[in-house]
C-alpha cells in the first residue's frame, strides 16, 4: 500500500522512535525529527532524517506527526491550542505511540477538531528488538478513513496492524497487552527461581516450557524486556479498572510485584526466598 504522505514528523527519538525514523527513511519518505536532547541530532540526521529545532517547527513542515513521548502530561502539553495545534496545518494526522490513558487522547482529538487536525492513538507493541526489525504490531485506534490514509505510513516500521476501533481504543489494547506481558514476566521469573533452586537448569527448562502450554512471549524473548516501564503501565491499567468499576486483583498485585522488583532486575539466585 502506497501512502501519498511523503513528510513525516517524529516527536520522541528515544529506543523507539530512532528506529522508527530509520525504516520510515528507508522507505523513501522524507522523515524530520525532534528531541529535547539535542545531543540526538547526530544519531537522527546519521539515519538520513532531518532535525527540527522545536516541535513547532517541525509541526509546520508535517503532513502527519508521530508523537513518542512518555507521559500524559508531556502529550497534552504539547498537543494544545497554544502548542502544536496552532502550527499545524489542516488535515494533519497526529498519531500518539505513546502509552496514555485512553481519555487523554479522545480528550486531545476532541480540541484537535477545530483545527481541522485528527488526532489518533497508534500504539505499538513487541519491544525495542522489533523496532530494529521493523516488525513492530501496531494498533491503530480512529476513524476509518484517516487509519486508511496513515496505514501505509505504519508499515514502513510495522509488521502487523489492527484497527481497533475510535479514539482511544488502541491505548485499550495495548493496556490489555501490557497487563498479560508484565504478569507472564512475572511467572516465569517465579517458575524458573523455583526450578533453580531444585537443581533443574534454567535454560533447559526455558527451551522446555517453550513447548508447553507455559509458552508465552516473553518467556520466547527472555532477557529483552526489563522492569522500565512496568510501574507506569499497570498504573494506566489501574487507573482504567477503577473509572470502569470492575476489579483486576492479579493486575493489582502485579503491579506491587512491579514496583518492588524493579531495582532488583530479577536476580534469579534473590529471587523467590
Amino acid at each position: 500500500m502506497m501512502t501519498t504522505m511523503k513528510s513525516i514528523g517524529v516527536i520522541g527519538a528515544g529506543r523507539m522512535g530512532l528506529p522508527i525514523i530509520g525504516h520510515m527513511v528507508k522507505k523513501g519518505l522524507t522523515v524530520a525529527a525532534f528531541d529535547i536532547d539535542a545531543a540526538k541530532r547526530a544519531t537522527v540526521t546519521a539515519l538520513g532524517a532531518g532535525w527540527a529545532e522545536s516541535p513547532a517547527a517541525l509541526a509546520r513542515t508535517s503532513e502527519a506527526l508521530l508523537i513518542c513521548v512518555g507521559y500524559d502530561d508531556e502529550l497534552r502539553e504539547l498537543v494544545a491550542p497554544d502548542g502544536l495545534l496552532r502550527d499545524l496545518a489542516r488535515g494533519t494526522i497526529v498519531a500518539v505511540l505513546s502509552t496514555v490513558h485512553p481519555r487523554t487522547v479522545q480528550e486531545l482529538a476532541e480540541v484537535a477538531k477545530p483545527f481541522g487536525v485528527s488526532v489518533i492513538d497508534s500504539t505499538v507493541a513487541r519491544g525495542g528488538k522489533a523496532a530494529d526489525a521493523g516488525t513492530l504490531l501496531a494498533f491503530l485506534g480512529g476513524d476509518a478513513e484517516v487509519v486508511e490514509r496513515i496505514t501505509p505510513v505504519f508499515s514502513c516500521f510495522a509488521k502487523d496492524i489492527v484497527h481497533t476501533g475510535a479514539v482511544g481504543s488502541a491505548q485499550v489494547a495495548k493496556a490489555a497487552n501490557n497487563l498479560v506481558m508484565w504478569a507472564c514476566l512475572i511467572a516465569n521469573h517465579e517458575a524458573l527461581a523455583l526450578a533453580k533452586r531444585y537443581g533443574v537448569d534454567v535454560e533447559t527448562l526455558r527451551k522446555a516450557l517453550l513447548m508447553s502450554s507455559a509458552e508465552n512471549y516473553v518467556l520466547r524473548n527472555w532477557g529483552e524486556n526489563t522492569m522500565a516501564w512496568a510501574e507506569d503501565d499497570m498504573e494506566i491499567v489501574q487507573q482504567m479498572a477503577s473509572e470502569a468499576g470492575i476489579g483486576l486483583p492479579q493486575a493489582g498485585l502485579n503491579r506491587e510485584l512491579c514496583r518492588t522488583l524493579k531495582p532488583k532486575r530479577f536476580d534469579l539466585d534473590k529471587y523467590g526466598t
